[in-house]
Order: C-alpha cells, then structure tokens, then sequence
C-alpha cells in the first residue's frame, strides 16, 4: 500500500513539474447516458438491473451528491465540455448559438495538445460551433483504437437509448430494449412511483420503461469495458460514468429539482480502493478534473473545479431558461441537505405547455387526470396556475421535494442564507438568463461574444440581479420597480416593467408609465410593459404592441410578444389576425408553436405544428 502511495505521489509530482511524456500519462474514458437519474443497484435502487455498472461502483468511487447545471441536454453539456456555466457562456437557452471568445476552449484542445488522442462517439450538442481541433475524431465510427501506438486517449461514448423518445416512442423502446431477457423485464405494477405522479397504468408504463432502457445501457456499458480488457488498456484506463441529467419524464427533464439534476457519477482509477463519496460536485468540475487526472493545469478562468484533487463545493447551482418555445427563468442552490429555488417568473405555471414533452404519455396522462379533479395532493401541487417566488426543500427527510419550507419562520435564516449565495452567484457569474434573449442578441452584435455582455468590473450585474428579485417581490417594491424603469440599461428596465405587471391590477396608477415605456428603444421593454398592462387590466393600450412586435426584426422579441398573448388569454382575443398572420413564415418554429397554441385556445380548435 505504501508503495503505491509514493508511486502516485510521484507521478503527480511529475505531471506537475511537466516531465511526464504523453505514453506516462493515464488514458481516460467517459460512458454518458442520456436523461438518467441514479436508478441503479449500486445507488440502493432494488428494482434496477445494472450489473456491469454495479461492478464498476466495486471497483471505483461512487458519488452520491453528483449534479448537472441544468435538466436539460444542451445547456449542461455546452458547459461540460468547456468547464462554464451556460449562464456565463450564453448557452442557456435551449438550442440557442453562442460565439465563444478565443480564451475559452473545449478541455480536449488541452489534451491533444498533451499528447492525448480524444475521440467522441458521438454527441456533441454543445449549442456552439466547436472549434475544428476539438477532438481527434468525433462520429459514429470515433474509437480509442485509433490512435498511435503507446498515445494516450481520451474517449467518449454516448448512450442515446436512455432518451426521453426512448420512453415516449413505442418503437425506440422496443428497439434498444429488444435483446433484454425476460428476468431483466420490469413489472409495472410492482414499481415504486413518485408521488408528483398520478398512479395510472399508462404512467406505470413509461417508468417501467424507463428502468428497461437503463438495463439496455448497462450492457452497452459492459460491452465498452470489456473492449478495454480486450485491447489490453484496462489497467492504465480511468473510467467515469455519468448521466447529462434526470430521467426524462415530467417535472423531472428541464426542471431542477433532484428529480431533474441529480445524476449518477461512478469513477474507476486503477490500483484505487472502492468509496462512496458524499462531497458535491457539478457536472462542470467534469473536464477539470480529467486535466488534473491528465497533470495538465485548469485554465484560470475555468468555473469548474477537481472533484478528486481540489476543495470540496459547499453548493452545486442550476439554472433552466428557455426551454424550446416557453421561458420561466428559474435558479436553484443545492446544498448537501437543502435545495433553493429562486422563480423569476412565479406567474407561470409549472407546466407550461411546450410541444415536445405534450406529446409524451405521462404528460398526457397528467392532463386528463387533472381535468377529471383526481390528482393526488403532491401531483396537484405542480398543476398549480402559479408558482412561489422562492422554494426551500429538505432533501434529508422530504426527497421528492414536495413540502416547501420558505415560508416557515424556523427556516428563516437558512432561506436568507441560501438566497444571499444564489444572489452572489448571479453576480460573480455574470447570469446571462436576466438579460431577455432578444437583448443578448442585440448586444453580441456589439461585442462579440455574448460571454462578454457582463463580464470585467460590470456594475450592471449586481442592479441586475436585485431588480430581477425584486421584480416578484410584490407591492411594496412598487417604487423601487418605477425608478428601476429610469435606469440608463434596457435589461433593468424590462424587470422594472415586468415587476408592475406581476403586481397587476392593485398597481393601476402605473399605467401612463407603462404607456410611456411602450415607445422604450428596446423591443424586450416594450413588450414587458405592455404585458403589465394587459396585467392592469388595460388590453386595449397593449395590443397593438404586441402585434406589432410579432413583425418585427427581432426574431426572440416575436417570440416574447407570441408568449405575451397566449397568456393574455380572452384579452388576445382582438389579436386572433394577428397571431394567423404569425403561423407563416418565421426566423424560428417556437413562434408559430405558441402562435398556433394561443389559437387554439381561442377559437377551440386541436390544430398542432412541429
């Protein structure tokens, strides 16, 4: 034992002083999966098949308090591959383009220019272009067996299976699952459910799914790991298995809730003793520690931090923004015990209605339940046409997250605490999130990289962030939201906006200001203050804005404005023309989505698009 010890602190010392050569350094492999929570057998899940990966947990470090930036795929890998938070990148949004500026690089540029050969087979989705030297090779066919003789590598595989269409598409479950024996088959009826769930057969069904296919990955799993005993690299072979975030059901994929950022993270290094480790970690300290593991040096402006060699995290963070056709700006803190939850906009419902996970069956099945008035009281809770400013939940003795405890006094001071870190992280981060998209698309056009917007000494982050908090504060912020709607920055002024519109009709006597922010130079302000006053009960001022935006050059404003009257209801009623008008032609297809959702809604018609 003592001799392995003085051999890994050698190698580290040499790593560290550079005079190691690229054959001396370890290979490493990643094997992600595609929206998983840890349902495995090593993580206590008595219903999951997972040997090979159980295996691993043997022979490895488990980590048990693992996390992703954001529910959702693009986001979390955008900042996977380069060690930042989408927030900070602007790659938040859900298939948005960002430029990155030419310091910050994929980690993998880093290893190649070690010496290592990297491959990626074969997802990137990184919401960037990646530079063209990012790996050696990235396909279908990409494969560690290419590289020289004695090169190290870094290699990729990406279970795709485990997707949400893998669940909601009768004919890829029954592909990736189609060579699962029988004794790895799940009874549905047998399966515990979680309680924001309705207990239907056809709910049953998808979670059953969702075990089946994660089984189907496990023995992809195995088949890779023995390639790595095959070709004689096991021994000198570090591997990580993770997942890009949640289990891609409802309230689980897109939201950030354990349920939807919690994932499974086992790494195997050579010759180490097997561990369970409770230390937080965030799916952006990935990369980092891989360079630590390869004795390269982090980049200083890397967010993302060794989860092997460096300080422990006192709390992971997660953002969601816009996911395909709807916004609802949300942030979460975690903790080792206690997630919090800031809702940017708490005048959206938890489900807002998006195309894609719509046409899935539990989603489905929520909807009808729901409409018959049998939802169990925790399901209920996420029907609601609302959502609390601020959330606080015990993961300890309430795992699901389900009893809020913001608004209990004896929780007060963790909440002040716990909001105090979120708000310091806005500010050090640069939250890209509180700007509205169509002002980061004005603004990259001046500095290129959107990254750049709220980066350096920026005062503007600190009012940012305070505007935004106050914006869902309630009355008593009145005062501060009018002078906020003065301030020199468009991006202050639309929370100014959106802050009077949340109040609503107890803040009528703000209507000329609304009004005068109608003729604002920015479309995002423009459009906040007619929503206010459409929330002042004023739809008459509002409309034509709103109509007139739905034309104009600003492809996210259109959008806005589309989200704007679909949530106005029967006061868009006026605005039917228009939203016709808006199904033709457009710079992107979330516009007609929610052109085509208001229209529905109005005339009683099931028409649907892509």
């Amino acid at each position: 034992m003592i001799g392995k010890l003085m051999k890994s602190l050698f190698t580290s010392l040499m790593f560290a002083t550079g005079l190691l050569q690229a054959a001396d350094r370890p290979n490493i492999l990643w094997l992600s999966a595609e929206d998983i929570s840890p349902h495995l057998g090593c993580y206590g899940d008595a219903n999951a098949n997972t040997p090979h990966l159980d295996q691993l947990a043997k022979e490895g470090t488990r980590y048990t308090h693992a996390f992703t930036t954001a529910g959702v795929c693009a986001p979390c890998r955008s900042g996977i591959i380069t060690g930042m938070y989408q927030t900070t990148l602007g790659t938040h949004h859900m298939r948005c383009r960002a430029q990155l500026p030419k310091k910050i690089r994929p980690f993998t540029q880093y290893l190649r220019e070690a010496g290592y050969y990297c491959t990626n087979n074969s997802k990137t989705d990184y919401q960037f272009s990646a530079p063209k030297d990012t790996w050696d090779q990235s396909s279908g066919k990409a494969h560690w067996r290419g590289r020289k003789k004695g090169q190290p590598f870094f290699a990729v595989f990406n279970f795709t299976g485990c997707h949400e269409s893998g669940i909601a598409s009768e004919g890829k479950y029954k592909s990736v699952t189609q060579e699962l024996p029988e004794k790895h088959r799940q009874d549905a009826g047998k399966l515990p459910l979680p309680p924001y769930y309705p207990d239907t057969p056809v709910v049953r069904e998808d979670w059953k799914r969702n075990y089946e296919l994660i089984t189907a990955m496990d023995a992809w799993v195995g088949r890779l790991i023995a390639q790595l005993k095959e070709g004689g690299v096991y021994d000198n072979t570090i591997i990580f298995f993770w997942s890009d975030h949640g289990v891609g059901l409802p309230r689980a994929k897109r939201w950030l809730y354990d349920s939807g950022t919690r994932v499974p993270l086992i790494v195997r290094v050579p010759d180490g003793k097997p561990a369970v480790s409770g230390r937080m970690v965030s799916s952006i300290d990935f990369g980092p520690t891989v360079l630590r593991l390869a004795g390269l040096t982090v980049p200083k402006h890397v967010q993302g931090r060794s989860f092997i060699h460096d300080a422990p995290r006192d709390f992971v963070y997660g953002a969601r923004d816009r996911m395909d056709e709807r916004y609802d700006i949300i942030r979460s803190v975690r903790g080792p015990r206690y997630r919090y939850i800031r809702n940017y906009e708490p005048l959206k419902t938890y489900y807002q209605y998006m195309n894609t996970p719509e046409k899935g069956a539990t989603m489905m099945e929520i909807r009808r339940v729901q409409a018959a008035g049998k939802m169990p009281a925790a399901a209920a809770l996420f029907m609601a046409s609302v959502k609390p400013a601020e959330e606080l939940y015990d993961l300890e003795t309430d795992p699901h997250e389900i009893r809020n405890l913001a608004g209990q006094p004896e929780h007060a001071a963790r909440l002040k605490r716990m909001r105090e870190v979120h708000l310091q992280w806005v500010r050090d981060t640069g939250d890209l999130g509180l700007l509205p998209e169509a002002e980061i698309e004005i603004r990259e056009k001046t500095v290129g990289a959107r990254y750049q917007i709220l980066q350096g000494k920026n005062k503007l982050n600190a009012e940012l962030g305070r505007v935004a908090a106050l914006a869902s504060s309630g009355f008593n912020a009145l005062p501060e939201l009018l002078q906020a709607m003065r301030h020199p920055d468009a991006a202050v002024r639309y929370w100014g906006a959106t802050g009077v519109g949340n109040i609503g009709k107890p803040v009528a006597s703000a209507k000329p200001k609304m009004i005068e922010a109608l003729k604002d130079s920015s479309p995002s302000v423009r459009i906040a203050a007619a929503r206010a006053l459409g929330k002042l009960g004023f739809p008459g001022q509002a409309l034509p804005t709103l109509e007139a935006e739905l034309k104009s050059k600003h492809q996210w404003g259109r959008l806005a404005a589309a989200i704007v009257l679909d949530e106005m209801d029967e006061q868009a009623r006026p605005a039917i023309p228009a939203l016709k008008q808006a199904l033709l032609k457009q710079p992107n297809k979330y516009i007609v989505r929610v052109a085509n959702r208001a229209l529905n809604e109005l005339q009683g018609t099931q028409n649907t698009v892509p």
